[in-house]
Parts: C-alpha cells; sequence; structure tokens
C-alpha cells in the first residue's frame, strides 16, 4: 500500500463524470510524481491512490468536495471594463490577478461587453464530479529534502489548470 511520505509516480487519465472528453491526461508522455499525505494532488484522488499498490490500475470516481469544490454563483461578478485597458478580451480566457490578500487569483472571462466584463472566480472544474483512470508505476521512500522543500524542482503543465491539482491551486 502507498504510505504518507513516499513519492509516488502515477499515469492517469481524467475526464468529467459521464462524458468522453478528456480534461487531462499523461499518458504517453512523463508520469506526474507527488509527495503522498503533503496535499499536492486533489484530496479525493490521494485518497483513493492510499488503497493501491503500485502496478494497480484502477477507475476513481471524484464528487466536487474532494476535487475543486462547489460551484458558487456568487464567484461571478461584474467588473467595469475599465480594469482591463490594453487587454484583448475574449469570451472563455483565463486572467490571473492579485487577490484581496496578495494572493494569485485566477479568473475566467464569462462575458463582457463595452463598459462591464463578467469575470467567475471559481476554478474552472469547480462543481464537476472527475473520473480517473489512474495506473500507479511507482513510489519510493522520499528523501529529507523533498519532504523539507517539496518536489516543486519539478514543472507540471497541464492544459486545463491542473486537474491533478499538482500546481497546488486546489
Amino acid at each position: 500500500m502507498i504510505e504518507n511520505n513516499q513519492v509516488v509516480s502515477i499515469e492517469y487519465e481524467v475526464k468529467e463524470n459521464g462524458t468522453d472528453s478528456v480534461l487531462d491526461s499523461n499518458i504517453g508522455g512523463k508520469p506526474l510524481e507527488f509527495i503522498m499525505g503533503a496535499g499536492e494532488i486533489i484530496k479525493g484522488l490521494e485518497e483513493a491512490i492510499a488503497q493501491m499498490s503500485v502496478g494497480d490500475k484502477q477507475e476513481v470516481i471524484v464528487a466536487p468536495a474532494n476535487a475543486y469544490g462547489e460551484y458558487f454563483s456568487n464567484y461571478v461578478q461584474e467588473v467595469p471594463r475599465d480594469q482591463f485597458v490594453g487587454i484583448d478580451l475574449q469570451q472563455g480566457m483565463t486572467l490571473f490577478g492579485q487577490g484581496e490578500n496578495g494572493e494569485t487569483a485566477q479568473v475566467i472571462v464569462k462575458d463582457f461587453n463595452d463598459e462591464m466584463v463578467i469575470i467567475d472566480y471559481n476554478h474552472p472544474l469547480a462543481g464537476k464530479e472527475l473520473h480517473f483512470v489512474v495506473t500507479i508505476l511507482d513510489s519510493r521512500e522520499a528523501t529529507e529534502k523533498e519532504l523539507t522543500c517539496g518536489l516543486h524542482h519539478q514543472e507540471h503543465h497541464h492544459s486545463d489548470g491542473g486537474c491533478c491539482g499538482s500546481c497546488g491551486c486546489h
């Protein structure tokens, strides 16, 4: 069984449950590595992996509460267009800004006109039940340096902002 403080290497594919559209996958690419128990991937996937062993392949359904949270309509706001000077706005685009406490905030442009822009602070996968197919490729004990500093020396790039939560923005 996979235990906390192990570096786990996985191959995965994820879809919104009930659809055929792949949201993210690393099949045929570089394995995703993370430290078990460090909160580097979404909670529901980590809990399922904790019950698996190297070589296991499993389908895992993760509810929104254990993934990217519920969708909150009050996270959709109208903002004056003049706050977006110099930005070629497009419906559906993702923008990054600074939140009230100095943290990075990600928003999606839902709609806009000459005066207002409707932005959505929800994570793009908020409210979605996720269907993973995950294979445990390897596991090993994390080094002291990895436990202290994490695995952020590795770069994980996901087309949709990191389905597995590897960027820590979950």
